[in-house]
Formats: C-alpha cells, sequence, structure tokens
C-alpha cells in the first residue's frame, strides 16, 4: 500500500500558502473595525505578531492565531511545526504561551483518522516543550488538511517586543537559517525527501523561546522583534523597519542558510509567495550589490522560522553566544540605521 504523502493532498503548504501581504492589506483596508478597548496595548496597526491586552499591573495576555495546510509528510511533523509556527507568535512578543486551542479541517472521506491522530499528538508534544496546555478547539469535515492553534500567552506590559523599538546603532540576529520555502516546494514535486531536509524540519520544530534561553539581565536589551514567516525576511523585516522608523542594513553573505536551500533556488524551484513577496517590497528595498540567488532566497516564505531581533550593540555577542547553545545558527545579520529613502539595504 502506498503511503500518503500530506504534501500532494493540497496545492501549498505551510506559511507559503498565506495571502499575499498586498492583497490582505487591501482587503483589511475596506473592513471598519470596532473601536480599541482601552486596555488593549498592541493591536494589528503596526503587523505586530499577537495583540497583547493588559490584564493588571504587572500582567498582559497575548493572543494569536496561526494554520496552515501541510508542509511535509509524516503527519506528526505536520503538527508539530504547525504548533511551533503558533506558538512563536507569542513568543515574539517577549512572552510564554500558557494555553492553546486547535483549529482543525479534516477529508474524512479521503483520509484515515490515524492520519489526524498523529498531528494531534506531534502538537501536543511540542506543546508540552512549551510548556503550554492544549485545552480544547474546533474541527470541521472540509477537502483538504488544515492545522493550528489559538495560543494564549502572558508578558509583563512593560516587557513587551514589538515591531516598533528597534534603534538607531541596534545590531540585528537572526535565530534561524532561510530556505524552508523552496525546500518545501522541492519535497512537494519529490525533488528531495524529508530526510535529505532534516535539518530544516528540525529547526521548524524548534520554539523561537528566546525569552527562556536568554539571561534575565540580557533580554531588557532586545528592542524589537518578529518572527520570520510567510512573508520572508524581506516582508517582516520590512514591516519591522517601518514600524520603527528606521533603515535595516543586511549584510548577505552572514545570512545563515538551511543545506541545499541555494541550490534549488538556483533551479528556480520556487513558491507563488517568493513573486509576492518581492512585488511587497519593491521600492522600499535596495538589493543591486546581490547575486540573483540570494536576491531570491530574501523573499523566500518561511515557516516557523526565527526571530528577527533588535539589540543593543554592546550586548549582541554575549546575547548570540546564548542563543547559540539552542539555535546553533543564528547570526549577527545587520544593523539599524536612521530612516533613509529605502526601508532595507542588503550588502
Amino acid at each position: 500500500m502506498t503511503k500518503l504523502r500530506l504534501t500532494q493532498t493540497v496545492q501549498k503548504g505551510g506559511c507559503a500558502a498565506k495571502i499575499a501581504a498586498l492583497e490582505l492589506h487591501k482587503i483589511l483596508s475596506k473592513i471598519t473595525f470596532p473601536p480599541v478597548h482601552p486596555e488593549l496595548l498592541v493591536d494589528g496597526k503596526y503587523f505586530d505578531d499577537a495583540a497583547v491586552y493588559k490584564l493588571t499591573e504587572t500582567q498582559a495576555m497575548v493572543q494569536t492565531l496561526d494554520f496552515f495546510t501541510p508542509i511535509v509528510d509524516d503527519p506528526y511533523t505536520f503538527g508539530k511545526i504547525a504548533a511551533c509556527n503558533a506558538v512563536s507568535d507569542v513568543y515574539a512578543m517577549g512572552g510564554r504561551p500558557v494555553t492553546a486551542m486547535a483549529i482543525l479541517a479534516f477529508p474524512l472521506a479521503t483520509m484515515e483518522g490515524e492520519v489526524i491522530s498523529s498531528v494531534l499528538q506531534g502538537a501536543s508534544d511540542l506543546l508540552g516543550q512549551a510548556k503550554c496546555t492544549l485545552v480544547g478547539g474546533h474541527s470541521i469535515d472540509d477537502d483538504t488538511l488544515k492545522f493550528g492553534l489559538s495560543v494564549t500567552g502572558l508578558v509583563h506590559p512593560e516587557h513587551i517586543w514589538t515591531n516598533q523599538g528597534a534603534q538607531t546603532g541596534d545590531v540585528l540576529i537572526l535565530t534561524k537559517p532561510l530556505g524552508t520555502g523552496t525546500l518545501s516546494a522541492a519535497l512537494k514535486r519529490s525533488l528531495i525527501t524529508e530526510e535529505d531536509m532534516r535539518e530544516a524540519l528540525n529547526g521548524m520544530g524548534q520554539p523561537n523561546n528566546v525569552v527562556d534561553v536568554l539571561n534575565p539581565d540580557l533580554l531588557e536589551h532586545i528592542h524589537a522583534a518578529t518572527d520570520i514567516t510567510g512573508f520572508g525576511l524581506s516582508g517582516h523585516s520590512y514591516q519591522m523597519a517601518k514600524a520603527s522608523k528606521k533603515t535595516f542594513i543586511f549584510k548577505a553573505d552572514l545570512l545563515p542558510l538551511y543545506p541545499r536551500a541555494k541550490e534549488f533556488i538556483e533551479k528556480e524551484i520556487l513558491t507563488k509567495a517568493h513573486r509576492t513577496n518581492r512585488e511587497y517590497t519593491e521600492g522600499v528595498l535596495d538589493v543591486e550589490p546581490l547575486s540573483k540567488v540570494m536576491s531570491t532566497l530574501i523573499h523566500d516564505p518561511q515557516t516557523s522560522g526565527g526571530l528577527l531581533l533588535s539589540v543593543s550593540s554592546n550586548t549582541a555577542s554575549l546575547m548570540l553566544e546564548q542563543l547559540r547553545a539552542t539555535f546553533p545558527k543564528a547570526s549577527i545579520v545587520g544593523e539599524v540605521l536612521n530612516e533613509s529613502e529605502k526601508t532595507l539595504h542588503y550588502t
């Protein structure tokens, strides 16, 4: 009996299935939203990774939701990556996840129930690793498998990380390599196996728990943060730089990459998101010095990618040393300058 390959059951997988940033902006601009509650500290105005609502003077609630179609063939690994991707939004705000609720669409007519059991087990194991409790959820019968989590976390109101806080002179640190978009596209086209992309799978399943990895005295030197997912390094760094009213300069040769990512970019194994991410940053991005391969990789849609941190330059080396104990490919990739005509520069 042929083993079911989840990537063959969907047209798009992982965060590459996100609605394009420009299209999403167009849709949301037509909506009249209700008045903002006075205790809401962070909303969607600056494209932050989660909302933050103040509960008390010392505690705020972080809320987020993420779900997508399979990015890998193995159900357990898919569940783990989907859960990791969801809790990452809480970590990106400087918080810690505490509870999660599952959102599931499952094709009962074409898939065995064991598939979803494995997906849920993968998610449950990841949540256990993140010390986050699965408390329920909602499921529907649908044509294709989709899975994700609504996650609630906690953070001190004075210790929230947002897109807005990057300061001139800061150093930019990226905790995980790039390349999951092109690698997952290669997997879907049967050009590689999951074993061939084991390092990327491990990376996508590694929680971005920077708040637990760094010494507490270093956390206050993180001025802004975002997780790099479907809009690529280009799109998410643009949102952060724009919100902070700064210019980010990246050094292309310092960007960490997963094995074989360059190879498949050279072979033009791409997703639709590579193109839409390029369109999103057109006019604000200077990539003239870059090779064609690197100018494509910065648009690569990441699934459960790393955190991009804007940190004090005098603590960056120590921070990197501590981060690499958990994120071995974490790298200093750029710096923050005063705002200029182009929001992003690559050298």
